[in-house]
């Protein structure tokens, strides 16, 4: 079968631009590739087309469980064999999906980084005859990268397994650094490197300051009924916007990484098939989305950098029509932003001190290196020290990646709760139970939708609240559950942690000191960068994220925020002091904000004009905010 068959038979109703033809065919001469293809740039056929069109396995190494389930999808419905192996199958499973690889005819195998480290998957990798080894999302890689994995600098033992395999690397967001880091961590030899540019002619980027975020966002969804995506940093900010907007007539749904997979699942169908034409999600959601229509991607607080803003934005307009990513920011939010920075940036104090807290907490001595692995709570340990939990977490991040622990993450799944009775026979329960009144109680203050769907719900939070002990409120859902009242999903959230080296104390921190500050530069270098791109509203925005990623631009884009600015600036004005003294001499009096809807234009346009009509007396504000003719 040749490439043109095998395009015809699994691609035929997709059109390929002529940069994945030279990648395809780079690949299938047996060459390492490095591939920085922009979000929505169809990566995947990059490696697919080549793997089917070799004998033997494509082995493809992959962040996110739900991407590489999607990807397995995808190909077994074009009637490829893909298996993914993860946490959800059983050792004798593993074995069973192994034997068929050797045997069967399976072409792809999606492996997570941490997966790869299990010298039994190693063991059976080495039995397979491998054609292929793709990296996906490769800038996980590097510390300049904008999602750092310590488990993705394990990638290059496969190099030692499959010595004479060509490995492609993938990414969509790569600087020159991370690009230098890329070739070198993953020992590419001689690699070809494909760069599309990062320019999106149909994608206009727009920037605005506003007090009111939420009346902005209302503005702008009444102007569309396309498939929306609303980015935020948190994981509750998701649910209130998203009922604030259903509220309104909107139909929204909501997702971050802590929901159960039945929710998760829930929300993407209905947004994907636009039941809810609207999703608001933190970070957590979106890579491998394959929606070519969506016309908008607003974000209502500032992305953690220049990489992911560019990630995000980019799933917009896939199909070529024009589309719009749009920021939303304030004081308030540049504020939040900046302390979430300092948060994060993990002082040498404080890693010392975690350091000598985690030895104190498993009793190890000075000199000594436990080989066994301990049974670790990181929210017990915080409670137990009276330590920031956020902060810990970071610092206890910073230790693994530099090799002095092994931390088995897991804190963060939830246990998760769902309601079978009626709300009246909550009541009559808890009014036979007053035992378990209060935790009843709080829990429906706390958690929405408990009686809808599965909850996942924080015990020691409760235990805080109600001064009681987190076993003991385990303990009380159990009993309610077995009542028939909730359903209750116990999540144990006891990760594992090893010590991988002798305890030194200062010794073992100052050793690795300077790479410790390194990383905090580089956080801090992103931070400045993505801040310095919001405030710069002189220089056309493509301009400015071309630029950032090393690629030179003499055209302004014409489309984005800055550019529109430029081209309407004085005519703009003078038509907006006109339509305000109309509208004041019919109204009376007016509001800022009942001009903006009124005049259906920018706030700061607005500002500029009423600025203007001051200054020149020709109208005045009156004692209750309001504007009216002098």
């Amino acid at each position: 079968m040749t490439t043109l068959d095998i395009l015809q038979k699994y691609w035929k109703h997709q059109s390929f631009r002529k940069s994945q033809e030279d990648i395809i065919n780079s690949v299938l001469e047996k060459n390492d590739v490095l591939a920085l293809l922009p979000t929505g740039g169809g990566k995947s056929v990059c490696y697919q087309i080549p793997a089917i069109f070799n004998k033997g396995i494509c082995i493809v190494i992959s962040p996110l469980i739900a991407l590489m389930q999607d990807q397995v999808n995808s190909l077994e419905k074009k009637g490829i064999k893909a298996i993914a192996i993860t946490s959800k199958l059983t050792e004798y499973e593993i074995i069973i999906a192994f034997d068929n690889m050797r045997f069967g005819k399976t072409k792809f195998l999606y492996l997570s980084p941490e997966k790869l480290q299990s010298e039994f998957i190693q063991k059976k990798i080495k039995q397979l005859n491998v054609s292929l080894i793709a990296i996906d999302e490769a800038h996980c890689i590097s510390e300049w990268g904008h999602d750092f994995r310590p488990s993705y600098l394990q990638i290059n033992m496969l190099r030692e397994l499959l010595p004479n395999c060509p490995f492609i690397a993938l990414t969509a967001t790569a600087t020159n650094e991370v690009e230098k880091d890329i070739k070198e961590r993953l020992q590419l030899k001689n690699p070809v490197v494909f760069k599309e540019t990062f320019y999106r002619e149909n994608l206009a980027y727009q920037v605005f300051e506003t007090e009111d975020i939420y009346h902005k966002l209302k503005r702008i969804l009444t102007k569309t009924k396309a498939p929306t995506i609303i980015y935020t940093n948190t994981r509750n900010k998701t649910k209130i916007v998203s009922d604030y907007l259903n509220s309104l007539g909107y139909k929204s749904t909501f997702y971050h990484g802590g929901l159960s997979m039945n929710n998760k699942e829930t929300a993407f169908n209905n947004w994907m098939t636009e039941k809810a034409n609207i999703i608001v999600a933190t970070n957590a959601f979106g890579m491998g989305i394959d929606k070519d229509n969506i016309k908008v991607v607003i974000h209502i607080d500032i992305p953690n950098s220049i990489e992911n803003y560019v990630q995000e934005a980019g799933r917009a307009g896939r199909n070529g029509k024009k589309a719009f990513s749009v920021l939303l920011y304030n004081s308030a939010t540049v504020h939040d932003f900046n302390k979430k920075i300092q948060n994060s940036i993990t002082e040498i104090d404080f890693i010392k001190l975690i350091y000598k807290k985690l030895n104190q907490h498993f009793f190890i001595s000075k000199g000594e290196q436990p080989l066994a692995s301990f049974t670790f709570n990181l929210q017990d340990f915080c409670e137990k020290y009276k330590l920031n939990m956020f902060k810990t977490y970071n610092a206890i991040q910073t230790l693994e990646k530099e090799e002095v622990l092994l931390y088995e993450q897991s804190f963060n799944k939830l246990s998760t709760i769902i309601f079978k009775a009626s709300n009246t026979q909550v009541l009559n329960y808890i009014n036979k139970h007053t035992k378990y009144k209060e935790l009843i109680q709080l829990i429906l203050r706390s958690y929405g939708g408990v009686f809808e769907n599965k909850i996942p719900i924080n015990e020691t939070y409760l235990a805080k609240k109600l001064h009681r002990l987190k076993a003991d409120i385990k303990a009380d859902l159990k009993q309610i559950e077995k009542e028939f009242i909730i359903e209750y999903t116990n999540q144990n959230n006891n990760t594992k942690i090893q010590f991988l080296v002798m305890r030194e104390d200062n010794i073992t921190i100052n050793r690795i000191s300077k790479n410790i500050n390194q990383r905090n530069d580089i956080k801090l270098n992103k931070a400045e960068a993505i801040l310095n791109y919001i405030n710069d509203n002189k220089v056309c925005r493509n301009t400015q994220l071309l630029s950032y990623f090393n690629e030179n631009s003499n055209t302004d884009c014409g489309i984005c925020d800055v550019c529109l600015r430029k081209k309407n600036k004085t005519s703009n004005l003078i038509e907006i002091c006109a339509n305000i003294l109309l509208q004041l001499k019919t109204k009376t009096e007016l509001s800022s904000k009942e001009m903006v809807v009124l005049l259906n234009i920018n706030e700061k346009d607005l500002i500029k004009a009423l600025k203007l009509l001051l200054e020149k007396n020709q109208i005045a504000l009156t004692q209750t905010n309001t504007y009216k003719i002098t």
